[in-house]
């Protein structure tokens, strides 16, 4: 099922937390809806449901719009952030209440049933109750009673934020494996930027009601539009600059920041030659060995070293400002007040206005 948002706005009193978003969800697809609290996430996902109306604009499956048909008639599954299991019933009966309520005969209850716990692999916990069950195993029940029912639209309210860092992870795959297999459409809300660039195949970014960014993860990651998106998506250096021209000698644009030239792949640059531009941490090199041109090293400081297994991040001073820079966590790992140059490659950096 298609889902479009036409100029949605929820206002309360003075606030617009929404505020004329207007986006579309393919048939099939896996969307997140990415931002920090208050952003309006939640406030849009309760609005397809149901639970809350907008003040203007259009909600629409396919073609018709769903604003005037009731919550339990839009064929929507819904994955709370508290799970909302019933404590006195057991995991089947909890997973067959959607079923049951719309009068299903009782043996095609018992039959999809067994079919969702399976797909969720809980089949062997079906007469225990949720307090029986961990963390994850309740997170399973509650998405199985969300798709037991076959909902159009799958609808999932930050649904690992109760669980651990390692479960997360395990969890987040099961979700997406699921949703693959059964082809649902669906709408999801975290803040969690790693988990909404593990599961979606696009992203929405929120910040107070407004659209500031939709498209794939590594698109969004990669190429963001403005300064919220790209910390949003995780650590970053900007750096201030100002664009020189192209280099005759090797055909890149020569930038400087704070006094210090660097080249860049030659793109399209805002009018003034002011400009930011976004390194990732992990973007950034420790170099050993002279780049090929030269281009792009200059001197460091460092101001603290972390050790985090795999990897090490840095605090660096380097033009200008301090940087973060992260590298393997194997060897020598550098101390502070070591000294140390660093590089990056010309086709890196993105850019962004100043």
């Amino acid at each position: 099922m298609r889902v479009a948002f036409a100029g949605l706005v929820k206002r309360y009193g003075e606030a617009r937390v929404v505020d004329d978003i207007t986006l579309a969800i393919e048939e099939g697809e896996f969307f997140t809806l990415l931002g920090p609290s208050g952003c309006g996430k939640t406030t849009l996902l309760r609005m397809v449901a149901g639970f809350t109306q907008p003040d203007a604009g259009d909600i629409l499956f396919g073609e018709r719009s769903i604003l005037a048909v009731a919550p339990h008639r839009r064929e929507i599954g819904m994955v709370f952030q508290s799970y909302a299991l019933f404590p006195q019933m057991t995991v089947a009966d909890n997973v067959a209440y959607g079923l049951r309520a719309r009068k299903t005969p009782a043996a095609e209850t018992r039959d999809r049933v067994a079919e969702v716990l399976r797909n969720v692999q809980l089949e062997e916990l079906a007469d225990r109750y949720p307090r029986q069950l961990s963390g994850g195993q309740q997170q399973r029940v509650a998405l199985a009673r969300a798709m037991v029912i076959s909902p159009r639209v799958l609808l999932m309210d930050e649904p690992l934020s109760n669980l651990d860092a390692r479960l997360r992870v395990s969890m987040r795959e099961e979700i997406r494996r699921i949703q693959q297999e059964r082809g649902i459409t669906t709408l999801y809300v975290t803040h969690d930027q790693e988990e909404a660039m593990a599961v979606s195949d696009r992203i929405a970014i929120l910040n107070a009601g407004t659209l500031q960014q939709v498209g794939r993860p590594k698109d969004i990651y990669f190429a963001p539009v403005n300064r919220f998106t790209a910390e949003f998506m995780g650590a970053c250096n900007l750096l201030s600059a100002r664009a020189r021209g192209l280099d005759p000698g090797n055909g890149l644009l020569r930038v400087e920041v704070d006094g210090q030239a660097l080249w860049l792949t030659p793109r399209a640059l805002p009018g003034d030659g002011q400009l930011t531009l976004l390194l990732r941490p992990d973007w950034i090199t420790l170099c050993t060995e002279p780049e090929p041109g030269g281009e792009n090293r200059f001197p460091a400081v460092v101001r603290a070293a972390t050790f985090l297994g795999a990897s090490a991040s840095y605090q660096m001073e380097a033009l200008g400002q301090t940087l973060r820079v992260d590298g393997p966590g194997q060897g020598g790992l550098l101390q502070p007040g070591d000294q140390a140059t660093l590089c990056f490659d010309p086709a890196r950096p993105a850019l962004l206005p100043a």
